[in-house]
């Protein structure tokens, strides 16, 4: 629609502003991806959450979009609509601690925000990601890997109540107990069902120290049969295999953590008995879990230092069947150059029990342990075709990926129609689109164009 025929003059008094100048739109067209444009006509920054629902009403009753944006760190336009509106959700912000032990934060709020509130009180988030600056509402949108899944499942499944604006621009309370069918759909659902304006999640005790182990490999074999063996005794807290090219081949690595009360370090035989990792190269270190949360830290202010952090993140997230992890993994790595993943780039591979992930749309294989399969890379050339030619090997590797059982986490920087990604729950989720949101109005981002 040309923004001269919208009927501006219908939109509801906002206790918030519409921001229509040139440069919210072009802000809002772009993400932390750079692969993907598409640019809105407006970008509401609301006051309320009832600003969000007239706006959703609003666009339904004049065949317009929305789409939520909380700290724009979609890496394929997600968070994006063409013509549509696009919701700032970082106004959103509100972090407290309740006094049932729970933490209630709004949309907006990022994890960083969220670990510092609840530090303070002797309290952590049992799944907190690498990167702290996402916010809550795109991450319980879409699931939530971190390095403590193995144990504790997706961000999702410590989610206990959550408000949301559908796409009628109803306003629901949602959890286990109330609305529980919608709750269901909005974790992970990708968008679809609602707006996420509020979140409650459940806290554990935080640990005091980490005692952290950087483990090097032979192979990927070798990771991935300790990463099994860690996972079945339960020695590892925090559990992150990675694979990273340097000297024209592959480095294996794990990153291992055991938390710990002051004065209790674990001891480090126990920790790394009966591990086949290359010994003398292993690097201990005992740190406080507020700086255990922030190592990703140094690697995202090294790429700060070398301009790729602000250029296209082309990135792949799958889970792979633990059965053919290592065969299919290895199969990949094979094919892939330092080129193809850029100055930075690495490999992740770990592991999850999936009896910890009880979240009905997060979408993982049939088997009892998975591997987290991601290329986390970097088009560091100044040269706008790389980056398209990374986003082409994603769609090939997710072929072979899917090839072997595996899945999408849709994230990624490739289209996937979702009824592809959905697979056998793709007909419950059409039957709860059209109750929730029966016109269509919802994060387009998730549809590839026609």
């Amino acid at each position: 629609m040309d923004e001269r025929d919208v009927p501006w003059a219908d939109l509801p008094r906002l206790d918030g502003d519409l921001l229509r100048s040139e440069y919210a739109r072009a802000l809002a067209a772009d993400d932390f991806g750079h692969l993907v444009s598409r640019r809105p006509l407006a970008v509401l920054r609301p006051g309320s959450v009832a600003d969000v629902a007239a706006v959703v009403r609003w666009a339904g009753d004049h065949g317009l979009q929305v789409a939520a944006r909380g700290q724009g760190h979609s890496v394929y336009g997600r968070a994006q609509v063409a013509d549509g509106i696009v919701v700032d959700t970082r106004p959103f912000d509100a972090v407290r601690l309740r006094d049932d032990g729970n933490i209630e934060v709004g949309a907006g709020a990022t994890w960083r925000d969220v670990a510092a509130t609840a530090l303070r009180a002797g309290l952590t988030p049992a799944v907190l990601l690498n990167y702290l600056d996402l916010s809550i509402g795109g991450t319980v949108s879409v699931g939530g890997v971190g390095g403590t899944s193995h144990r504790h499942g997706l961000v999702t499944d410590t989610v206990t109540e959550l408000d949301v604006v559908t796409g009628e621009g109803k306003v629901l309370t949602c959890s286990r107990d109330e609305n529980a069918e919608l709750f269901d759909h909005v974790r992970a659902g990708l968008g679809q069902f609602g707006i996420i304006t509020r979140a409650v999640l459940s806290l554990i005790p935080a640990p005091a120290r980490v005692r952290r182990f950087t483990l090097r490999y032979a192979g990927l074999a070798e990771l991935a049969a300790d990463q099994e063996l860690l996972l079945r005794t339960g020695r590892a807290d925090h559990l992150q295999g990675a694979a990273v090219r340097a000297d024209g081949g592959w480095h294996y690595q794990l990153e291992l953590a055991a938390f710990h009360a002051p004065g209790r370090e674990p001891d480090d035989a126990d920790v790394l008995a009966d591990l086949a990792e290359l010994r003398p190269d292993a690097q201990v270190e005992d740190v406080s879990y507020r700086e255990h949360l922030e190592a990703f830290d140094r690697f995202t202010a090294l790429l700060r230092s070398t301009g790729e952090w602000s250029g296209p993140h082309p990135w792949l997230l799958t889970f792979l069947p633990g059965s053919a992890a290592v065969q299919t993994a290895r199969g990949i790595l094979d094919d892939l150059t330092a080129d193809d993943l850029g100055d930075h780039g690495r490999v992740l591979f770990y592991p999850l029990s999936t009896d910890a992930i009880a979240t009905p749309l997060a979408r993982l294989p049939d088997e009892p342990v998975v591997y987290s399969f991601n290329l986390v890379r970097f088009a560091s050339r100044p040269d706008a075709g790389r980056a398209a030619a990374m986003v082409r090997q994603n769609h090939e590797v997710y072929g072979r990926v899917r090839a072997a059982g595996g899945t999408l986490y849709p994230v990624s920087a490739l289209d996937v129609p979702l009824e592809e990604h959905l697979g056998e729950r793709w007909a419950d989720w059409r039957r709860w689109k059209e109750r929730a949101d029966p016109l269509g109005v919802l994060t387009p981002g998730y549809r590839p164009p026609a």
